[in-house]
């Protein structure tokens, strides 16, 4: 069993930035891929970005130019850099890991 903490989550204006970060049980090495997701009211959950293997990234058309995923080995933790926000990225942010495990998700509300 894996357990991942969320936190970061806030609320912005549009084109500020927020910073979520996410910290695993276990080594987060071992765990990937690993990323971030989110789900809108009444909508499904969709990748935002995710790090396959290695430096190998992946980041839906929405975001990219304006998110970045990095992690930190030693820390067992993965970020979601988010620059230049905007309305449509309200949702719930969840880490998700193996694509097996999830964490409780932190919310993030950009207002125009």
């Amino acid at each position: 069993q894996v357990q991942l903490v969320e936190s970061g989550g806030g609320l912005v204006q549009a084109g500020g930035s927020l910073r979520l970060s996410c910290t695993t049980s276990r080594s987060i090495i071992s765990l990937n891929p690993v990323g971030w997701y989110r789900q809108a009211p009444g909508k499904q959950r969709e990748l935002v970005a995710t790090i396959i293997s290695g430096s190998s990234t992946k980041y839906a058309d929405s975001v990219k130019g304006r998110f970045t995923i990095s992690r930190d080995n030693a820390k067992n933790q993965v970020y979601l850099q988010m620059n230049n926000l905007k309305p449509e990225d309200t949702a719930v942010y969840y880490c998700s890991a193996l694509l097996m495990y999830w964490g409780q998700g932190t919310q993030v509300t950009v207002s125009s």
